[in-house]
């Protein structure tokens, strides 16, 4: 999420606090965060979900059609659906099934043999008034507003609280449907705008409307998105790497003319994406910009809008540099989650770092793209400001449970550093498109990525991610002069920790290849001055002689 909750850097801060200690985990915590035997034995193939929105008592009702494979014979299936929401009642074939409740989990049972190879689908109808979100993006659940005419503005957001919050679901992001089919039934001057291409509007005889949203490309759960508002819509084609993409734009009529001029971004951003990432994602769902009564979100294909129409995070440089105001945050940082999110996917939010910390650094990205190599630089080493070190980014597996907010500022930085001990700009760009390449529409683990990052730089790099990733202290070149000996290592860090380091030593550019080991330098003349190149993240200190 920026914020990909989402999440900004900005509030890092203030949400850094949350994760000071960890908590006691429940049963509750495993339902939701593992993969159960009651998921395990059927995948996902498709999702119909049909919902109506009811502004007046905030109130959702509906079915969820569950489309899926069977991987093995099994009779109990989980979904998910967090109360004051409830099912109602499960049909299969004509039949409605029994079930039983376990706090967020519903455990069906189902009536007919479930033969491996079949293709089943069931109809589960629920309703309710949804958890209302006390700090979108950051806390789950609906957002009921007004705009200035006091027309209903309504928008979901969920990551990490789960799409289980409003609709019933397989929440667990470890498996996507093939594609899906979004209806969503609003009063008829509003507009429902979600995930997708418009299949149709269906004028229904009880002053309401059906919007009929298809999504062809696998999507993960809290990327699914309704916004209903009082929209005005506009429109362009961009000419990309896959060829002509449809941009489409809702916002609420007064700022019409105020998008128009700020949401041209959105090409700038594909510019700059395409280049380092490869084609967007999703060119069959095209992709949207829609203005939602919060700061903002990446739901595939639909990223949700709310920076004000403004540069910079809410007109503020994350940076401290001032190429942060260049940039409207919210479409660059969410829009970067098309390739580093809802293209690849964590499969278990501990691993939440893919999306987060690539992203971030996809900022920096941004800005080498369009303004040069050393502005692009100044940004990502601006975010360090940001950084808090008080624990790691890897959070805890099989419980819901992410890691330090660190995974942006730090996690963006750490990128920026493999791309500096890479050397080789053609070939990080190479890489940064493989991942998106080769991960394509897939959920993934850390491992998987850790493993092709060590294959395509030609360097292993399990200390490096165990020093970042894992550990919270900051990898300190300690050196030392001795006659016309410079003598260095790796201190503050982990055991084999051996990243090769760009220096300046007395002004000349050098590279050194320190380990945990004192090493030596020998036969270099002049004054005795080191200094680490700064793109590094890392510290440096002359350190006492020692034997």
């Amino acid at each position: 999420m920026i914020a990909k909750a989402c999440c900004v850097l900005l509030l890092i801060a203030g949400a850094t606090g949350a994760y000071a200690q960890t908590p006691k985990f429940t049963r509750q915590d495993t339902l939701r965060g593992s993969i159960t035997k009651e998921r395990a034995w059927w995948d996902l193939t498709y999702y119909h979900l049909d919902v109506n929105v009811d502004p007046g008592d905030s109130t959702i009702r509906g079915v969820n059609t569950i489309q899926y494979k069977v991987l093995e014979p099994g009779r109990l299936m989980q979904v998910d659906l967090q109360p004051p929401m409830s099912i109602e009642k499960v049909v299969q074939n004509g039949k409605e099934l029994s079930f039983e409740r376990d706090g967020n989990a519903y455990f069906i049972q189902i009536s007919e043999d479930q033969r491996k190879g079949q293709v089943n689908k069931l109809d589960v109808f629920f309703g309710g008034k949804p958890v209302v979100s006390e700090n979108p993006p950051w806390s789950g659940g609906l957002t009921w507003k007004k705009d200035a005419q006091g027309n209903p503005f309504i928008a979901n957001s969920n990551q990490g609280d789960g799409a289980s919050l409003w609709w019933p679901c397989k929440d667990h992001m470890y498996d996507e449907p093939d594609s899906m089919q979004i209806s969503v039934t609003v009063p008829k001057h509003l507009m429902d705008v979600s995930n997708g291409k418009l299949r149709g509007v269906e004028e229904r005889n009880d002053s309401t409307k059906t919007f009929h949203w298809f999504v062809s490309n696998p999507i993960n759960n809290y990327g699914v998105n309704i916004s209903v508002g009082d929209y005005a819509h506009f429109s362009e084609t961009y000419k990309g790497e896959k060829g002509e993409l449809d941009l489409d734009y809702y916002v609420l009529k007064e700022n019409l003319d105020k998008a128009k001029a700020q949401f041209k971004d959105a090409p700038r951003m594909l510019q700059a994406f395409e280049h380092w990432f490869g084609p967007y994602p999703f060119y069959e769902d095209g992709f949207k910009l829609i203005e939602v009564p919060y700061l903002g979100m990446e739901h595939q294909s639909a990223v949700t809008y709310g920076n004000a129409y403004q540069n910079g995070y809410r007109g503020r440089d994350l940076s401290g540099t001032g190429w942060g105001l260049k940039f409207d945050f919210i479409i660059i940082h969410e829009s970067g989650h098309e390739w580093f999110a809802n293209n690849i996917t964590y499969k278990d939010i501990a691993d939440m770092w893919i999306h987060e910390s690539f992203t971030n650094y996809s900022e920096g990205l941004f800005v080498d793209y369009h303004y040069g190599k050393e502005a692009g630089n100044e940004y990502v080493m601006g975010t360090r400001q940001g950084i808090k070190n008080d624990k790691p980014i890897i959070g805890k597996y099989d419980v819901n449970y992410r890691g330090s907010g660190d995974m942006y500022p730090k996690g963006g930085n750490m990128l920026h550093t493999l791309r500096q001990v890479v050397n080789d700009d053609e070939k990080w760009r190479d890489i940064l498109r493989g991942l998106n390449r080769d991960f394509y529409h897939q959920t993934v683990t850390t491992q998987q990525i850790e493993s092709y990052l060590s294959k395509h730089t030609g360097r292993d790099l399990s200390a490096f991610f165990e020093q970042y990733l894992r550990d919270v202290r900051i990898p300190k070149l300690e050196y030392q002069f001795a006659g016309n000996k410079l003598r260095y290592r790796w201190g503050n860090s982990v055991a084999g920790f051996n990243m090769p380091v760009k220096v300046f030593l007395n002004g000349k550019e050098k590279w050194l290849e320190p380990t945990t080991n004192w090493q030596e330098l020998k036969g270099y003349k002049g004054k005795n001055s080191l200094k680490v190149d700064p793109n590094f993240y890392v510290e440096a200190a002359e350190v006492s002689l020692v034997p």
